[in-house]
């Protein structure tokens, strides 16, 4: 049972990313299913997680029944997809999320359901009556009321809305935040980091003035510290708030401006949940009826429950007439609305990618990599990978597949899962993977270096082609560099003999980019694999990692160079 002992809203961020849930969720089940929840179980699942094909984590920590917890205690407990008393079971909706047809609508009812205070959590008697309030449910309130909220808006203010009948007000402060916004053009960092520490020492002063500044993570009890935790949390939350309602389909989010909206499209299903669901926490104090509650997969009723708005959405979607739709069931509707749905995706990024191909968006393109690294963009990591793609796409003529996720307009929604690469190219007589990293420093070794080398020999187990591998990172760390000169010159059977994984910093890949805009023609699958070819061989002709990392750039810069 976890405790309210803050004054802002909580959001559950571990994991950050919805869909990583369902592959954990599913290995839990598989393996532990019946079985108690402690520290033995914790460790087993830790294990298991670790050696499992999506794992993403840095190998096994060392608390591991800590981190079992981290990650099965938070959102996979609090949203009811598994029951952890009085044995681990999974729930009706944790069943429905795995294995059902519709995880987003699955997700999307438990998040109207996640409610402060509950018998899973509940406040610190000090700050009782601080909380009433379903968080999802009024954040998804101020995006519709608003016309959208952006992601310092809910850092700092719709944090604060601890009850629901503080609504209003937090409304109001939003809407002064926007109008002083326009008075500090130019210098807008500055004024909202001044705006958010205010909050953060208006949120905390009782605490402050008692000079308990201190936090469980340091010894340091300085207020400057303390305002830095505070805001990091903030900021984390206000993540995972972000990437849960966005998984959830009515959500678009714009990049650029760190902004989230509702679809057009789906104002209807969100009026109506706005207008139907009680935003009175329920069963409190009832553990029993709050878990039947919690793990049914009909509470509450969405708009799309109805037979009569399904075939009202999809009459909208596609030329279906209603006497056409007559005789089918609701399930059976869903799954023709999904069906268009796709195939207006697949339309849509088809159009992206012709559009991309005659090099319309290359001054795009160029300037989102620069904006990535910058920090101008929310969730720079999936940016990165989608950027890559639409590089990848304009800058030669292989089919080329981005493992992320899209939404239904065409615009990135997730980042590719743990056990493939993040883009895959086909040449026809050669294969190419492609990964992607924002990690710096010994993490990016750490995190990258295994996967790296085991999606590659995936791959070219899986084409049955000769494979190649590029890794691109802003920067690239020494012990990366090493790990892959290192393993380029040794014959593994896992990776098909001697890999060849060419490890680019991302100035370089845009001067690829750059060289191949300014070609006279389109660069050719034969073109891009002599480049490939002469950046390996240069990597056996080197003296070391170093020495070829210098080769590599001189590649770079003669490729398509007349």
């Amino acid at each position: 049972m976890a405790r309210l002992d803050n004054k802002v809203l909580f959001f559950t961020t571990s994991p950050r990313t919805p869909t990583k849930m369902i592959p954990e969720i599913g290995l839990l089940h598989e393996k532990f299913e019946g079985k108690k929840w402690n520290k033995t179980t914790q460790e087993q699942f830790i294990d298991e997680l670790a050696s499992s094909s999506f794992f993403e984590g840095v190998g096994s920590p060392s608390d591991k029944a800590f981190s079992a917890r981290d990650r099965i205690n938070r959102a996979p407990k609090a949203l009811g997809f598994v029951d952890l008393q009085p044995n681990i079971a999974l729930t009706d909706a944790g069943k429905a999320f795995i294995f059902g047809n519709r995880p987003q609508e699955v997700f999307l009812r438990q998040l109207l359901k996640f409610q402060l205070p509950s018998p899973y959590h509940t406040e610190n008697p000090k700050i009782n009556g601080t909380f009433c309030v379903r968080p999802y449910l009024e954040i998804l309130r101020l995006v519709r009321d608003l016309g959208y909220l952006t992601f310092d808006e809910l850092k700092i203010f719709a944090v604060q809305m601890t009850d629901y009948r503080n609504y209003d007000s937090v409304k109001a402060e939003i809407l002064n935040f926007r109008q002083e916004k326009e008075q500090h053009r130019g210098e807008y960092k500055r004024f909202v980091n001044e705006v958010w520490t205010t909050a953060i020492l208006e949120i905390y002063s009782d605490r402050i003035a008692a000079g308990k500044t201190r936090t469980r993570e340091t010894q340091d009890a300085s207020l400057r510290k303390f305002i830095k935790t505070q805001k990091s949390n903030l900021r984390d939350y206000a993540d995972a708030c972000f990437r849960y309602l966005r998984y959830t389909g009515l959500i678009s989010i714009a990049h650029r401006s760190r902004t989230i909206s509702v679809f057009d499209d789906k104002v209807r299903e969100v009026d109506f949940i706005l207008s139907s669901i009680d935003r009175n926490p329920v069963f409190v104090n009832d553990t029993p009826n709050y878990k039947a509650y919690l793990f049914s997969t009909s509470i509450p009723a969405l708009y799309t429950d109805n037979k009569d708005n399904i075939v009202d959405t999809i009459m909208r979607m596609s030329d279906y007439t209603k006497r056409e739709l007559l005789d089918f069931d609701i399930e059976a509707l869903k799954d023709l609305r999904d069906e268009i749905a796709a195939r207006h995706r697949e339309n849509v990024i088809h159009e992206q990618v012709a559009e991309i191909k005659s090099y319309a968006l290359y001054s795009e393109i160029i300037d989102t990599f620069n904006e990535i690294v910058s920090d101008e963009y929310y969730d720079a990591p999936l940016m990165l990978e989608y950027n890559t793609w639409r590089a990848m796409t304009m800058l030669n003529g292989g089919d080329i597949k981005g493992n992320f996720k899209f939404d239904d307009i065409g615009q990135p929604l997730s980042t590719a899962s743990g056990n493939m690469p993040d883009i895959e190219c086909d040449y026809t007589d050669y294969a190419l993977s492609v990964e992607v990293t924002m990690q710096s420093g010994q993490r990016q070794y750490e995190a990258e270096g295994e996967p790296v080398a085991r999606h590659y020999g995936q791959l070219k187990k899986k084409s049955g082609k000769d494979t190649y591998c590029l890794f691109i990172a802003p920067t690239i760390n020494a012990a990366t560099l090493a790990h892959f000169y290192g393993l380029n010159h040794l014959s593994i059977e896992l990776y098909g003999g001697k890999s060849k994984i060419i490890p680019l910093e991302l100035d370089q890949f845009m001067r690829l980019v750059e060289n191949s805009y300014n070609y006279r023609a389109q660069p050719t699958p034969i073109e891009v694999r002599h480049f490939l070819d002469v950046v390996i061989q240069e990597g056996e002709n080197a003296a070391d990692e170093n020495d070829w990392r210098d080769r590599i750039q001189n590649c770079v810069d003669a490729w398509l160079v007349a």
